[in-house]
């Protein structure tokens, strides 16, 4: 969950005038294709995922409760933004 709400800051951080839906969506298109992407599999893809920055960035195995946690966390995040978008402005 903190992976995903990393990738919904770093996309805030980078669109900051977008709608904080559209950049909630645009976090959670991320979050799933990185998800989905742990279903490919090459020899050079399978030894990167054995080390810590693979690990950390693409994961070893496809959940779909994975998924889940990450719409969840970007939720999370994005109420959390506009609490604090709000309390600014």
């Amino acid at each position: 969950m903190l992976w995903a709400a990393m990738v919904y800051w770093g996309v805030s951080t980078v669109l900051p005038r977008w709608r904080l839906p559209v950049v909630a969506l645009i976090a959670g298109a991320i979050a799933t294709a990185v998800e989905f992407f742990k279903l490919y599999h090459s020899p050079a893809m399978d030894a990167f995922r054995l080390t810590l920055p693979g690990m950390i960035l693409l994961g070893r195995h496809f959940s779909v409760r994975d998924i889940a946690a990450y719409w969840v966390a970007i939720c999370l995040a994005a109420s959390l933004d506009a609490s604090i978008r709000h309390a600014e402005g």
